[in-house]
This record gives structure tokens, C-alpha cells and sequence, in this order.
């Protein structure tokens, strides 16, 4: 069901769409503008060509104005400006006259889907190229044909966005989403939009628990930078981190996990899942292929996890232009944001608890015992009762809600009345 919220992101996502944005070059910074209009404190960086970062270095910046290939009766058969997936990202310029012989190299398409464009690209090896369906392609005609390629590939900058919104305690909370594709919906424009609302809720919260750091950059070469500006104080005060990519449609949940699987993150991340959206599909961090990669390697480990609707290359639009505003809807959007939202909450609420007084305390005379016998009152004795069977100061309100097998949101009423009652005390 769509959601004011979820029909708000999906404006945002009909005014991003044509941009043409890559790694680097103007289409990034229009669409981190266009987020800060949303943000005000959205932070835009930028970083020089050249810079070093870990055993990778920050490319040359491509930016694209015109491209197409025209046929001998000056017809473009292939039009930059009709769909920007047409061009191979980073593609050097050209201009030139060629044979369909000599251009065909240059062409790519995929026979088993004839009506879609591939999305490709080639960001550290220069070259050229165009992609069609392969309906167009096989409707070429022998024949001489204008090829341009209007772009710059030159010393630039890097450019990403940064929000940091503070809390009560040092310790952080992150939200990673990449801004490096062209018009594709659910990868990757969602994860920007839905990553966008998020920081809009928490940003209007006054009393944060935890800092929060939001970050949009490229996807890989920007999360290595941006790691090796900031990997100190990350891995000091990291405490649970999402990759937000994937997240517009409406036809499943994913989970893909950290490293290990036994982090924070996985704990609530898995727990919101299985209460929200049963039957999620699960994945292994060997099916890995965002930027969940550069958080989790070895050296970094950070606790990072990604949950999806539907994963990056399972669904068969994947890649190509049919990843368009079709496949992304407003109760996509929210349906993920609720999901994501779901697990920053508890975290916010995720404290260890401890009984205060040995054996079972009486409630009756604290007014939380129930006088009515009734099938509602029956779940929240049971609940009562199970939360002071296991806050032993070992458990906090996820695994409470794990071991007692009730969602923790349904936990935290318990919680907060056994809590003012003096008969939890919290751990650190």
C-alpha cells in the first residue's frame, strides 16, 4: 500500500531519472544538489583526481553532453538524448564515419532480452561504445554511418555527499547508498531516494541516541575513498552500518549479510525481516557486489549489511533500461523505508537489562498484572513474564525478542513499564 511518504519518494525518483550521472562529472553533483535541496546540512566533497585511496586511485572525471550514431540519411539511429544508457560510461570521444562492418565492435546488446539497452561500462580502461536492444540492432542496415561521442575524460574530482547528524552518544550508526548510475530506478536511484528519507525522519528527531552518518558516494571507488578519509574513526564508532541499494520495488525483501553474519547489523536487520516480511529471500556474503564488499573486507570490518526488496542481479531488468520507473513503485519505496526505519528504531531502543530483584517480583501490586482474563491480557503476562525470565543482563531487547519469539517492537511496552516499575535496570 502506498504511503504519503512512498509517493513523495517517487516524485523525487521522476526528477532524478534523466539525469546521467557516473563515478564522477556533473551528473553526480546535480543529483547531490538536488538531495541538499531536501537537506540543507548535506555536506558536498570533492576529491581530486589522482588522490590515492588504499591500493586504488581517484580516475580522471567523464562528463558526457552529446553522443549518437547517424545513419547515411541523417537519421540517429542511436540517440544519447532518447535513453542515456545508450553510451558505454566513460566512453572517450569520437567522432567519426564507419562502415556498419567497422561499427559493430563497437555495439552491444543482449539477444535474450531484444527490447532492452545494456547498461555498461569501462571506468579504468579507456574505450568507446554504444548500447541498443538488440531488436535495433539486428534492424541496422549495411551502410556508412556518423559516429560522435561528445564527452570529456580529463583531471577532475571525485565528488560525494556527507551528513552527519549527532547524537547523545559517539557511537554511529551508518547509511551508505551510491549516486554513480544513469537512468536506472531500482539500481540504483532508489537507494539515494529512500537513503534521503530516511536522513529527512531522522534529521527532525531532537533526541537522537546514536550519531548518524549518511553518506552518497560512487559505488567502490568512492566507499574506498571515503574509508580511507574516515577508517579510524569508523571502526572506533561504527555500531551498525546499511547498505542502501535496491530498495523500489514490490516484488521481495533481501537480506544480504556482513562478513561473519554476527554483527548488530545482522542481528536487526534479520529480526525486522522475519517479523515484517516473511519469506525474505536470504543471501550469502559470497553473493556479495555493493559496497557492503569495501565495509566488510579484511582490514576494515565494519558491521555492515545490506537489506534489498528485490537483489541486485536477480531481478531480470537488472542492468538494463527495462530498470526503469515501472519496476519501482511508492509502496516499494516505503514498503523498504518502513523496513529500514524498523531497524533504526529498535536500534535506538536496543539496551541490555538486568532484574533488579531475585525470584519472580509481584506485580499485581505495581499495577501491571492484568485484573481481566482476556486472550489480549493472556499475550502480555506471557510477556511480562518472559522478558523477567531472560533480562539477565546477557540479553538485550533483540535477542529478548528473539528468545521469546515476539517481535521486539511488541517487546518495548513491556520493557518500558517493567523498567519505570524499578525491576529492570540497564547494563551497560
Amino acid at each position: 500500500m502506498a504511503t504519503p511518504i512512498g509517493e513523495e519518494m517517487y516524485r523525487w525518483a521522476g526528477d532524478l531519472f534523466p539525469i546521467c550521472r557516473s563515478i564522477t562529472g556533473h551528473g553526480v553533483r546535480q543529483t547531490l544538489r538536488y538531495f541538499q535541496k531536501i537537506l540543507p546540512e548535506l555536506t558536498i566533497c570533492e576529491v581530486p583526481s589522482g588522490t590515492p585511496a588504499f591500493d586504488w586511485t581517484v580516475p580522471d572525471e567523464w562528463n558526457i553532453r552529446d553522443a549518437y550514431v547517424m545513419d547515411d540519411q541523417g537519421v540517429k539511429v542511436i540517440d544519447f538524448n532518447q535513453n542515456n544508457v545508450h553510451v558505454v560510461g566513460y566512453s572517450t570521444p569520437v567522432d567519426s564515419v564507419m562502415t556498419l562492418e567497422e561499427l559493430a565492435p563497437y555495439l552491444h546488446s543482449l539477444p535474450h532480452l531484444p527490447e532492452a539497452i545494456p547498461y555498461l561500462t569501462s571506468y579504468y580502461r579507456p574505450r568507446w561504445g554504444f548500447c541498443l536492444s538488440h531488436r535495433a540492432r539486428q534492424e541496422l542496415k549495411p551502410g556508412r554511418y556518423r559516429v560522435v561521442i561528445d564527452s570529456t575524460l580529463a583531471p577532475g574530482s571525485l565528488t560525494y555527499g556527507e551528513l552527519i547528524l549527532p547524537g547523545r552518544e559517539e557511537r554511529e550508526i551508518l547509511l551508505s547508498t551510491y549516486t554513480c548510475h544513469p537512468s536506472l530506478a531500482n539500481d540504483n536511484l532508489s537507494g539515494p531516494i529512500v537513503t534521503t528519507a530516511l536522513a529527512q525522519e531522522l534529521a527532525a528527531r531532537f533526541d537522537r541516541r546514536y550519531t548518524y552518518r549518511i553518506v552518497y558516494i560512487p559505488e567502490t571507488i568512492g566507499s574506498l575513498v571515503y574509508l580511507s578519509r574516515h577508517l579510524d574513526q569508523m571502526k572506533r564508532t561504527t555500531l551498525a552500518g546499511f547498505v542502501l541499494t535496491c530498495v523500489g520495488d514490490d516484488r521481495s525483501y533481501s537480506f544480504l549479510p556482513s562478513r561473519m553474519g554476527n554483527t548488530l547489523a545482522d542481528r536487526v536487520a534479520g529480526h525486522v525481516l522475519k517479523h515484517r516480511a516473511p519469506g525474505y529471500a536470504t543471501y550469502s556474503f559470497l553473493d556479495r557486489g555493493s559496497d557492503e564488499r569495501q565495509y566488510c573486507s579484511v582490514g576494515i570490518d565494519l558491521p555492515v549489511v545490506s537489506l534489498m526488496r528485490t537483489m541486485y542481479g536477480v531481478f531480470p531488468e537488472y542492468h538494463t533500461s527495462l530498470d526503469n520507473l515501472s519496476l519501482i513503485s511508492p509502496s516499494g519505496l516505503g514498503g523498504a523505508y518502513q523496513a529500514i526505519l524498523s531497524c533504526l528504531d529498535l536500534l535506538e531502543e536496543n539496551y541490555t537489562y538486568r532484574m533488579t530483584c531475585p525470584g519472580e517480583p509481584q506485580l499485581g501490586k505495581r499495577g501491571l498484572y492484568p485484573t481481566l482474563s482476556t486472550r489480549e491480557n493472556s499475550a502480555i503476562v506471557r510477556n511480562l513474564s518472559n522478558v523477567m525470565a531472560y533480562a539477565d543482563g546477557d540479553h538485550d531487547l533483540i535477542a529478548l525478542a528473539e528468545r521469546t519469539e515476539v517481535f521486539a517492537e511488541e517487546l518495548l511496552p513491556v520493557v518500558k513499564s517493567l523498567f519505570s516499575a524499578g525491576l529492570l535496570k540497564k547494563v551497560d
